[in-house]
């Protein structure tokens, strides 16, 4: 597999999170206010899918580690990016968590649509809708911090 041109020569990136360590704080702060009463399985896949659309590679090898120990299986893991397409392999509040997480994720198409939201109403009470999206704009920071700074996916 070839290199972009880009990767050959990108730029050495500060390792964000030693030069500011409030902002790690701060973040970890506001994952687990985020992440309080969420199911871990729509949990671990909204993580998935905001890191699979923003292309953070760190976030998208820890979160696809972390869904694996909870017991999630390959199958469901590959076909994470395609969920429109899987039928019912994913269940219907999966379903509807990960299209408001697009929703989210995408936002420079506009908004989030009405009918995603309403989807997401149907399936979760209020409390669990207001922690859904805490969820997704919480790993999009994620990614964005990561994808800005290059944090690297770790070696193994």
């Amino acid at each position: 597999m070839t290199q972009t041109l880009e990767s050959k020569n990108a730029t050495r990136r500060l390792n964000i999170y030693k030069v500011s360590p409030g902002l790690y704080d701060a973040m970890m702060s506001l994952s687990t206010a985020a992440a309080k009463d969420v199911d871990p399985t729509i949990g671990e896949l909204i993580k998935i899918r905001a890191s699979q659309i923003n292309h953070c590679a760190f976030c998208l090898d820890m979160h696809t580690a972390d869904a694996r120990k909870q017991g999630e299986t390959e199958q469901r893991l590959a076909l994470i990016a395609a969920w429109q397409e899987a039928g019912d392999l994913f269940t219907e509040q999966e379903q509807a968590a990960l299209e408001l997480t697009e929703a989210i994720t995408e936002l420079h198409h506009g908004h989030v649509p009405d009918e995603v939201y309403v989807r997401a109403a149907a399936v979760f009470s209020e409390r669990e809708l207001g922690q859904v999206i805490a969820m997704a704009v919480t790993i999009n920071a994620w990614n964005r911090i990561n994808v800005a700074a290059r944090v690297p996916a770790p070696r193994r």
